[in-house]
């Protein structure tokens, strides 16, 4: 059983790259307690695409082996699984929710309402609950700000996801996606 066409490998490698260049290299770490609490830059906007272009599990994939890629690349502190986690489940749920619940449409406002979720839930509030749990940092001093980040960065990331989803390349992948699902 062929979860992936060659085709499809080659595209989720090249979205971990982007992604941990994106995320580790090319973003705003903005320290809190001594660890990173917000990171303000496009780290899940390859991780989202993955998602919405080829399907929940590929979204799930690349943003697990981005972070844990990132991080041997770029270590910042301990190895937290929770952030893989939610790193994960920022290509899961727009995926699922896009796939699933919007029918795959290609429309401005199903790809702000899957990210908008997918980012709510990861951003907004599992990060947030982890670094309490973690670093006993204040959810409120974390949520705040993460959510006034996400105002901007999901109608953001839909514009680009949307205008990045009409490129031939990935409307190849999305064509082999639902041909093999």
């Amino acid at each position: 059983m062929k979860i992936f066409s060659t085709r499809q490998l080659v595209y989720l490698a090249f979205l971990v790259g982007l992604g941990v260049v994106l995320a580790r290299f090319l973003s705003i770490q903005v320290p809190m307690a001594g660890v990173s609490g917000v990171r303000i830059g496009f780290g899940g906007l390859p991780i989202i695409l993955a998602g919405v272009t080829m399907g929940p599990l590929a979204g799930g994939v690349v943003g697990a082996v981005a972070d844990v890629a990132g991080y041997f690349l770029n270590p910042q502190g301990a190895y937290m699984p929770h952030f893989t986690l939610t790193a994960a489940l920022t290509g899961i749920i727009p995926g699922w929710i896009f796939f699933n619940l919007l029918g795959g449409r290609k429309v401005l406002w199903a790809f702000l309402l899957a990210i908008g979720v997918g980012q709510l839930t990861t951003n907004v509030l599992l990060v947030p609950v982890f670094l309490e749990m973690l670093f006993e940092i204040p959810i409120q001093a974390t949520m705040v700000p993460n959510f006034f980040s996400q105002l901007l960065s999901v109608p953001i990331y839909a514009y680009l996801v949307r205008i990045l989803y009409n490129y031939r390349a990935f409307r190849v992948l999305e064509s082999e996606f639902s041909r093999s699902h």
